[in-house]
Formats: structure tokens, C-alpha cells, sequence
């Protein structure tokens, strides 16, 4: 989930949330002339996006130019290919804006952030709010600016798709998950005879399976709000950043935007539309389908945006979310953590919402309204905890209420999205609906390292979307809806051997525990499916019966803190494999020393301020079943997951709208 700045803004991170090998003055700007969204970029016909131009004058550093004074005299053109160029507001019948400035800092390597020495830049810009490519094809933005220099931007408008050809689409994103760890997870839930399995999981049966690139615009790796906003919008964008393409302007929502999928959707055809998450609701993965804001961290304002659409610019109306589902209750309890400190229930309930905070009334909701349910502070405690080691759940204080208890009647993913389903299918009728269902904890556990509450978490993610399509054709829905399961990035995680973890706890030095290690013919056969005596954990097919036998997988991760290893499941509390040690800076992080305590240290290969582990760069599946499952095959960017979807609800149109006329001549 976490992910860091690569350039710095007067109202951006401060300096120590800031690392890395190579730093950019702004990442998708690479001279002093700004075109955002800038070249190569995609656009669905019709599709709203806002035009942000900037122009440069560093004040001092390598770059320092013109005495630092911006030029205020830049202008800008527009050319589709065959045609003549011409002016932003003739073009887009739109009128010329006000010219801004501001000024910004940034550190041009890690010496000058050693050091401290900032570069000042002073900006000049305009942006253009709200406009639209009808016509597909290919077109040029030219920016002029300092007599003579220019900064082109390439762009390509996709096909026309007018025709709806899935009624309904459910997006569910494992978040942080890989096919390693889908092969770990089969490993665990289903048992293998001789080297076949006996069953399998549920997206082992999709008809279709492709991979998806996760780069983010101006870095080889994501963090799950730029790499959702792609999903969603079919733009890539900055870390941290969300439905926009991110600026240098101290305002953190005034950045150029681009609509969302369910504002398109809204917008198009009417539909209804939904998040469900075991996340907090505020979390990127499912804030990002309405959010607009280069910092994902602004999570009261963007509740806000959720229920009201943008306040502070004209922009599209999704009609506010037919069901939300997750956590989060401190951006919805009046108090700091809220936006503007409102009783954001009450914001809800006075907007049409029923409202629930617990499984009890998930269950009893009516399916004619529209549903809000938060059920816990933060994020929904793990699979593993709610149903296998179920006395944890008393060392929460996270009760949906404020009340400092433990939030104890809590639904799982598989409860949620199934009155989700039913609520979208009843509201949504024959306009259809849109639900993006996150298993958000497979990336949460995955950062701390604690893999078996992680990979518990998937087999949650698949046991629903198991019993999703069971629903759907009892719904008599399946035909008619295009079901995708994907990632939104991935981890270093995979699975080298088997262990023997009496064997590594008996032992005392740690050279002598990494023996209990097998690899090859040692590594041995999967306990996690072997009944034991006195061992019934009672949670269904498809789930291990023993997570915690003596033989277990060993597992690792390509990036990771200082941590001590001995592959066990931990029956008591979710991982902390790295703490700060007293006498040492805040952000200088150790092994933990009451973590594993009878495993071996492993070294670890990143910076030693990060205190879990980190993406990686690895493609991650795409699996899809229903209409339009064929163009999901192959090997494709994460763009293209949102175009593919919205050419399957026939949401690339000449006008913007359903119906009417369907053809238009360019301007």
C-alpha cells in the first residue's frame, strides 16, 4: 500500500518521507514546459479530463533559468492528425483562464536532500476544466513558451464503443496479490494427491487469464492508489496520487482530473454502482473510484468526495456509491478524523442511506436503499483471526461506534459482496451495475510479512468470488455479467521449500535452525490439508484444516526490514517484524525483538527506515469470465483492464451520452 513521492511540493511530504535512488523536479515533466496529462496518453471518446499547463523557472540548483521569472506568455495548441492546428478554446469551445503561480521545492539527488539544499522553482500555469475527445484518433498539445521552446504531448483517443454488451460488471482485486501467491494459497487450501490436486480454487477455473503491467506514469513501482486509478480511469498516474494527474500546485485537489469508471457509468447509462472492502473505505483501492486528489492520505475530504461528488471545481456527479461496505469509522465519527469534523453516519442518513454497523444488520438490510456499512475502526481484522484464532479479535478496540471495545459481529468479504450484489441488482435493475469487491488485508499482511494471515485472506477472496457466481445464476445474472479478478501490483513473495519447524526451534545458533530448511526432494508434501487429532477449525471446504502444522511452507520476499524467521503461523497477533529501538532515531528499524523469538535473523535488503516490506515490479494476473472474457487475454498495461471494461458497458461514445445521435463531426 505505501509508496512515496518522487518530487516535493510546498504541501507535499516532508523530506523524511522521502527516498530514493533518482529524483524527478516533477515526474511527468522532464523540461521546464509542463503538458499534463502529458504524452502518450490514453482517453476513452467522451471521456472528461481537465488540462493542467505549467511553466518552469527554477529559481536556483542545476536547473536555474531566466533569473527564475516563469514566462506568463506561453500558449497552446491542439492538432488531430490530418487537421490543422488550433487554439485550447477554439478547439474545445471553452474560454482562456487565469494564469496562476506558485513556487515549489524539490531536491535534485539524496546529496542535496543530505544536505538539505532545496531547489526553488517558480511556476506559471493555466488549466482547462472539463473537456472531452470525441472523435478517435490521434492528437498533438503543443506547448509554446521562452520564445522558441516547445513541449509536445502525443495523444491517442480509443475506438468507439457504444454498445453495452455486459449489464453488469464485478471488478475484484486482490490487493498486492501474485500468481506465486495464488499457487501458495492453492497449496494450503487444497489437497494434492501424487502431485494432483484434488480441487482447486475458484479462478483456477476462469475461462480466461491475462497479465497486466503495473507501472505507475513516473516510476517502475506503484502503490495501490496510482495503479487503482488506472484500473478505474485508464490514466496512469503518480504515486500516492488518484483519478488525477498530480501537479506542482501547493492545492492537493486542484490537480488536472480524469473521470472514473463509475462517474462514466452514472453519467452514461444510470446504473448503480459500489465498493466493498475489507479495507478502511478511505483506503486507496476503494476511495479511488471516486477520488480526485494527489494524496491519498486527504481521507475525510475524500469520503466527502465519495457521498457528494467534487465540492471545490465542476466536475461529473456519480451520484454518491449505491452500497459502501468496509471499515474506516474514524472518517465517519464527528471528531478530527472526519471532514470538517461532521458526523459523517449522519451525512450519509441524511443523504437516503441505511446505515449498519455490524453483520447482524448487513443481513437485514433492505435491498431497495442505498447501504452504507462500516463495521469496525480501521481495517477489517484478517480472515485468520475472525475464524481460526477468534480470541484476538477481544485485543481490538475498534468498534464502529467510537466505543472502546472490540468490534466482534463483523461480516467477511464473501457477507459483503453477496448484500452488495443483491442491493446493486435490486437498485441498478435493468440499467445494471458496477461493484469493485477488494480483499484488502492479502497486501496489508504481506507488507508485515505475516503470510499466512495474508494467503488466508486470498482463499477468503476466493471462496467469494465462489460463491459470487453461485449467486449470480441464482440471481439468473451470470450471463449477463463480466466478472475480472486481478491485482492491483504485487510483492517479492514466493515459496522456496518446506520446514521443519520442531527441528529450527529445538536448535541454537541460527546456522543450525536454517537446516530445518528442505529444498528440492526435502522440501516435502503440504500438512495444512492433514486432519489432525483434536484439530477442526470448522471453516469449509477450500480452507486449510491445520494452519499451523509442524511441516509448513517455507516462504520469503525479495524486499524486506532486519527480521527473525521460524515459519511459523502466529496464533496470537498479526506480525510487527520490525520496531524502532530506544536510543535510535524514530525511523531507524531493527529486528523485533519479541517477534519469532525462537527463529534465525534474516538480513534485510532495504533502507533501514522502512519498517516492512514493498511492491515489486512483477506483472499480475488477470482472470476473466462472462461477456467480453476474450480481451482479457495476453499481456497488456493495467490501462487497459479500464478500457477493456468500458468498451464492454459501451461507455466510449461520440457525444458522452447513451442513446441519441451517434455521430458527430469533429470541431
Amino acid at each position: 500500500m505505501m509508496g512515496k513521492l518522487n518530487w516535493l511540493g510546498l504541501a507535499a511530504a516532508s523530506l523524511s518521507a522521502v527516498s530514493a535512488q533518482y529524483y524527478q523536479r516533477l515526474g511527468t515533466c522532464p523540461t521546464l514546459g509542463c503538458v499534463l496529462p502529458p504524452d502518450q496518453q490514453d482517453f476513452l471518446p467522451g471521456q472528461y479530463f481537465d488540462l493542467r499547463l505549467e511553466v518552469h523557472a527554477p529559481v536556483n540548483g542545476s536547473e536555474a533559468f531566466n533569473e527564475g521569472v516563469p514566462d506568463e506568455e506561453f500558449f497552446v495548441t491542439i492538432t488531430k492528425e490530418g487537421g490543422e492546428a488550433r487554439s485550447i478554446t477554439e478547439f474545445f469551445s471553452v474560454e482562456e483562464p487565469e494564469v496562476e503561480t506558485w513556487s515549489f521545492k524539490w531536491y535534485e539527488d539524496l546529496y542535496a536532500a543530505d544536505a538539505g539544499t532545496a531547489s526553488v522553482v517558480n511556476v506559471a500555469s493555466k488549466i482547462y476544466r472539463r473537456l472531452a475527445l470525441y472523435e478517435p484518433g490521434n492528437y498533438q498539445v503543443t506547448l509554446n513558451y521562452y520564445d522558441g521552446e516547445t513541449t509536445t504531448a502525443n495523444w491517442v483517443v480509443r475506438p468507439l464503443a457504444t454498445k453495452k454488451k455486459a449489464k453488469n460488471v464485478i471488478l475484484f482485486i486482490g490487493d498486492g496479490m501474485t500468481t506465486n501467491m495464488i499457487t501458495a494459497a492453492r497449496l494450503l487450501g487444497h489437497k494434492s494427491i501424487n502431485g494432483k490436486y484434488q480441487s482447486v480454487l475458484q479462478v483456477d477455473d476462469f475461462p480466461v487469464i491475462g497479465h497486466q503491467m503495473t507501472h505507475s506514469i513516473d516510476s517502475f513501482i506503484t502503490d495501490s492508489a496510482n495503479s487503482a486509478s488506472a484500473l478505474y480511469s485508464g490514466h496512469k498516474s503518480t504515486v500516492n496520487a488518484m483519478g488525477v494527474y498530480a501537479d506542482s500546485s501547493p492545492d492537493l485537489f486542484d490537480d488536472p482530473k480524469v473521470e472514473t469508471i463509475v462517474e462514466l457509468l452514472k453519467r452514461v447509462w444510470g446504473s448503480s454502482w459500489g465498493a466493498v472492502s475489507t479495507a478502511f473505505i478511505a483506503d486507496a483501492t476503494p476511495i479511488a473510484l471516486t477520488a480526485h486528489t494527489r494524496s491519498r492520505y486527504a481521507y475525510g475530504p475524500l469520503v466527502d468526495q465519495a457521498l457528494k461528488s467534487l465540492s471545490n471545481y465542476t466536475w461529473t456527479d456519480h451520484g454518491g456509491p449505491d452500497v459502501y461496505f468496509g471499515g474506516g469509522a474514524e472518517q465517519f465519527l464527528p471528531g478530527s478524523g472526519s471532514y470538517q469534523g461532521k458526523d459523517y453516519y449522519q451525512e450519509f442518513a441524511d443523504a437516503g442511506y441505511l446505515i449498519s454497523l455490524n453483520k447482524t444488520s448487513l443481513e437485514s438490510l433492505s435491498n431497495d436503499s442505498k447501504a452504507l456499512g462500516i463495521f469496525c475502526k480501521s481495517n477489517l481484522p484478517v480472515w485468520l483471526d475472525r475464524n481460526v484464532f477468534t480470541d484476538n479479535l477481544q485485543n481490538f478496540t475498534n468498534d464502529p461506534t467510537g466505543a472502546e471495545a472490540p468490534a466482534t459481529d463483523l461480516p467477511g468479504l464473501k457477507e459483503m459482496t453477496l448484500k452488495a450484489i443483491d442491493i446493486l441488482h435490486t437498485r441498478g435493475g435493468d440499467k445494471g451495475f458496477f461493484l469493485m469487491s477488494e480483499a484488502a488485508s492479502i497486501d496489508k499482511q504481506m507488507h508485515t510479512l505475516d503470510y499466512d494471515r495474508a494467503l488466508g485472506d486470498l482463499l477468503e477472496l476466493d471462496d467469494t468470488i465462489r460463491a459470487t457466481v453461485s449467486h449470480l445464476k441464482a440471481l439468473g445474472e451470470l450471463e449477463n455479467t463480466l466478472i475480472v479478478v486481478t491485482s492491483d501490483h504485487g510483492h517479492g513473495f514466493d515459496v522456496f521449500g518446506g520446514v521443519d519447524t520442531k527441528y529450527l526451534s529445538e536448535q541454537k545458533t541460527g546456522r543450525e535452525k536454517r537446516k530445518a530448511v528442505g529444498v528440492y526432494q526435502n522440501s516435502g508434501l503440504s500438512q495444512y490439508t492433514v486432519e489432525h487429532p483434536g484439530i477442526s477449525y470448522n471453516t469449509g471446504p477450500n480452507f486449510p484444516v491445520n494452519w499451523d502444522p509442524r511441516y509448513q511452507v517455507a516462504a520469503g520476499f525479495g524486499a524486506n526490514p532486519d527480521h527473525r524467521e521460524n515459519y511459523r503461523t502466529n496464533p496470537d497477533n498479526p506480525r510487527t517484524p520490525a520496531t524502532n529501538i530506544t536510543g535510535f532515531e524514530s525511523d531507524d528499524y531493527f529486528v523485533n525483538p519479541t517477534d519469532n523469538v525462537d527463529g534465525f535473523i534474516v538480513n534485510g535488503t532495504l533502507p533501514t527506515n522502512e519498517a516492512q516490506g514493498v511492491h515489486s515490479l512483477t506483472d499480475v494476473a488477470v482472470f476473466a469470465m462472462g461477456p467480453c472474457q476474450d480481451t482479457f487475454g495476453g499481456v497488456y498495461g493495467n490501462i487497459d483492464v479500464f478500457y477493456k471494461m468500458a468498451n464492454c458497458l459501451g461507455l466510449g461514445r461520440p457525444d458522452g451520452k447513451a442513446g441519441g445521435n451517434l455521430t458527430r463531426t469533429s470541431r
